[in-house]
């Protein structure tokens, strides 16, 4: 059955209608005494059994697809090459190799094997699929069309359009050390106060000076902390699309993540990106890029984004918001409002026909080549 299902797979839908329609014609034509339609149903027929021919054999073909790189700019180009030789001796038979690259496909005449080369412009940020590599052998006609695929398809990323950066750490992320909390905790680094001595409490912990200074004999005071917690800085992209006039102001916004989670990485900062339904978690910079590569526009507001980051990672100490200018002022405060009171949350807005500026910790970014100066502007960067 599955042969057969093949097979069928291999007739067009014009085949059909050649191989199904040609008995019938001749059919006809015999039983009204019609000469005409007997001829038409024989042609038929002979023209689907040549087509039948010329699909024949099988090839014998090692084909491998090359990509200069996985990982590039969007803008740039990439050289892509096709190795197609044979595996077994005789001369390759007429047939064309298709390899998609995207919404686009490259057809090459396959005649003697050898090497084709060629260049994959990306001209916006995303991720092209490219190939799988199918020969196709068939009719001139269109009758018949037999496909074998011979690769796997390659992911090609066109990341980000990003801006160098001065080190986050003086600045944004003044915690790379260790950044003080309210919870209490007995061992740590940053001293809080003294307490009365209770059972289980760490012997180590007793401060024997101001016990000896207590008047009543054999009570004892032990040293309280303040936790700190490691730099863990999550960057957040809104995928909103009513965050965003156009498609442009999204894509900026897009850049703009991208610039601060490639220099937090580069600082060995933990780094979490959350982009429009893509994650990275604490990854290093090219799944971080990746991630915000595959990004885009959705359904999530803003505010569900930002309490689903807090919710998933308790522990982040600094949370970036990048967003559109659509966004009123309380929409900003709900969304800064779903971090915890000790998380400092910064808010990037993206506003093309506005000012570069910052009003507190909420920053306006009218183009991505202010995005260094603007993190500078009040100690930020």
């Amino acid at each position: 059955m599955k042969r057969l299902v093949e097979l069928l797979g291999v007739v067009t839908p014009l085949g059909r209608v050649v191989a199904l329609g040609s008995p019938v014609l001749w059919c006809a034509g015999a039983v009204l005494g019609w000469a005409e339609l007997v001829l038409a149903g024989a042609t038929g027929l002979l023209v689907f059994g040549l087509a039948c021919l010329l699909t024949l054999g099988r090839a014998t073909l090692r084909v491998r697809v090359d990509l200069e790189r996985q990982r590039v700019v969007v803008g740039r180009q990439v050289e892509c090459v096709v190795d197609i030789a044979r595996t077994a001796g005789g001369r390759l038979s007429p047939l064309t190799l298709e390899l998609p690259v995207g919404d686009e496909v490259e057809v090459f005449d396959v005649l003697g094997g050898g090497r084709r080369a060629f260049t994959i412009p990306t001209r916006r940020r995303g991720v092209l699929q490219v190939g799988p590599a199918t020969t196709v052998r068939g009719d001139p006609l269109g009758l018949l069309r037999r496909t074998v695929t011979w690769t796997d398809p390659v992911e090609l990323f066109a990341h980000p359009v990003t801006v160098p950066l001065e080190p986050l750490t003086a600045g944004l992320l003044r915690d790379l050390e260790g950044r003080t909390t309210a919870d209490l905790s007995m061992s740590d680094l940053a001293f809080h106060a003294l307490r009365e001595y209770a059972p289980g409490d760490d012997q180590r912990h007793i401060h024997w000076r101001s016990s000896a200074k207590l008047a009543t004999p054999g009570t004892f005071l032990v040293r309280q902390y303040l936790d700190t917690r490691r730099a863990h800085l999550a960057v957040v992209v809104d995928g909103h699309a009513a965050s965003y006039p156009d498609e442009e102001h999204f894509e900026t916004a897009v850049s703009v993540g991208a610039s601060i989670a490639a220099r937090a990485i580069t600082d060995e900062v933990e780094t979490t990106v959350l982009a429009a339904g893509q994650v990275a978690h604490r990854a290093g910079v090219r799944p971080a890029l990746d991630a915000l590569t595959r990004c885009d526009v959705g359904p999530e507001p803003p505010a569900a984004l930002a309490a689903r980051t807090s919710r998933v990672m308790p522990d982040v100490t600094t949370a970036v918001v990048v967003t559109g200018p659509v966004l009123s002022f309380a929409d900003l405060q709900a969304v800064r409002s779903a971090f915890a009171a000790e998380v400092r949350t910064v808010v990037v807005r993206v506003d093309h026909g506005g000012r570069t500026g910052l009003v507190g910790d909420i920053l306006t970014l009218r183009e991505l080549g202010d995005l260094p100066v603007l993190l500078a502007g009040g100690g930020l960067g």
